[in-house]
């Protein structure tokens, strides 16, 4: 079975698994000892010890991938002045994809209205964390020490390092040259390291979602029904469809090898939750399954794993309008371009992090006059909604990558129309085994 077979089995084997165990931790009539070695060693020990291992394993991988991969694509492009075009089309694709994403979103949940027939019978009350104000997010893109920028896992400070660090290199002759080789060296050791944790990956994955499901069960979708299954249809149709449209326009490539290749990466998104978690994997795929060249892909997907957010746009849409049909407010057409604007300028200042797009909520609510305390009527299905869109927001990262490294001709198209290879099936050179 391939890797990619295995760790979509792991998911839906540790989906079952973690709903039967909801049912039975809270449905049966279960001896004391059985309950209390399900629910504190089952769950609470070997499966939240497994899957926390898991993300930190990711975690550890993060910030060495993206310096190394960031300086050798700067590096490599250093004497060709291109990283300003490649840099202005992967800004702009970015945040046009973001504002089509709200757009959509809020013409969905208009339509179907998921809020309109519920009633507000108890206070909702939610204290949201104050996002930081633009211009200190601009300010924070520089980092004043690199080593506390890597410490942090701060990505746009690490990208900007980086970046200086690839230049510098490409200039500076000789000694360049040699630094150049070390980092080149090292970016193959790393890339071992995400194939040794992906051969590990089903049972991280299993382990992930055997606890989550097991804790949250599916019961607590009935309630909101309304609101998830029109979340859940605006992400599936602007993961499909509209990336889909925008791939085969922009980049003249078939759509459905992309999204094979994508299961993998959507696994691992989808388990974990977090963008920055699954950068690791979403990178290597990029490059050994997708052939997009490591001066693109060291650049575009670092940064779309820090600023886009279309999953995270999509739900503060949607998320918009139910809360203001729970409380009765009609949003005009001011307030809806309001929430468009700031919902795309919020995604930059987003964490790639579990759960973030509830904090930047806040702000859209603000902006657009609605109460934040409706954020509390959401978040009993936010986690699992929080799981498709980042697997969203990752597939946006990867098919901007391709279109921008098509248009730069630093993409492999045999690499991409190869078979359905894993990343430990591609030679060090990206040519497909046989």
């Amino acid at each position: 079975m391939s890797l990619t077979n295995r760790i979509l089995l792991a998911m839906v084997a540790g989906i079952l698994l973690g709903s039967l165990l909801n049912v039975l931790l809270h449905g049966a009539d279960l001896p004391v000892g059985l309950r209390a070695f399900l629910d504190e060693t089952l769950i609470g020990g070997l499966f939240d010890v497994v899957g926390r291992i898991f993300i930190a394993s990711l975690k550890l991988l993060v910030v060495p991938l993206v310096l190394v991969s960031l300086i050798c694509g700067a590096s490599s492009l250093g004497d060709s002045a291109r990283m300003g075009p490649i840099a202005g089309k992967t800004m702009g694709l970015y945040l046009a994809t973001t504002a089509i994403a709200v757009t959509v979103a809020l013409l969905f949940a208009l339509v179907v209205g998921p809020g309109s027939h519920m009633e507000l019978t108890t206070a909702a009350s939610y204290v949201a964390t104050a996002p930081p104000p633009l211009t200190d997010v601009l300010v924070d893109i520089f980092p004043s020490n690199p080593v506390k920028a890597m410490a942090d896992g701060n990505m746009l400070q690490i990208i900007v390092f980086a970046l200086l660090v690839g230049y510098a290199i490409a200039h500076a002759g000789e000694p360049g040259r040699r630094i150049g080789s070390f980092f080149r060296d090292m970016e193959a050791v790393v890339m071992k390291m995400v194939e040794v944790l992906m051969a590990l990956a089903p049972y991280g994955v299993f382990a992930l979602l055997a606890k989550l499901f097991s804790t949250m069960g599916l019961g607590a979708i009935i309630d909101l029904a309304g609101y998830f299954f029109t979340v859940l249809a605006v992400l599936l149709f602007h993961a499909f469809v509209v990336y889909g449209l925008l791939f085969r326009s922009l980049a003249r490539l078939s759509p459905w090898i992309l999204f094979s290749k994508c299961r993998p990466v959507w696994a691992f998104a989808f388990s974990t939750a977090s963008s920055g978690a699954t950068l690791p994997v979403t990178l290597n795929t990029v490059e050994r399954r997708l052939g997009v060249h490591n001066s693109v892909a060291g650049f575009t997907i670092p940064l779309g794993a820090t600023i886009n957010m279309d999953g995270t746009a999509i739900m503060q849409g949607v998320a918009t309008v139910f809360i203001a049909q729970v409380y009765g407010v009609d949003l005009t057409a001011t307030a809806l371009l309001t929430v468009i604007l700031t919902a795309t300028l919020a995604s930059v200042g987003t964490a790639a992090v579990p759960g973030v797009g509830l904090i930047t909520l806040a702000l859209v609510l603000e902006q657009a006059g609605l109460p934040v305390e409706g954020i509390a009527l959401i978040i009993g299905v936010d986690r699992l909604l929080d799981m498709v869109r980042t697997a969203v927001n990752v597939t946006g990262d990867m098919v901007v990558s391709v279109i921008v490294a098509r248009s730069e001709r630093q993409f492999d198209e045999a690499v991409f129309l190869a078979g359905d290879k894993g990343p430990a099936e591609l030679l060090e050179d990206g040519t497909p085994t046989l």
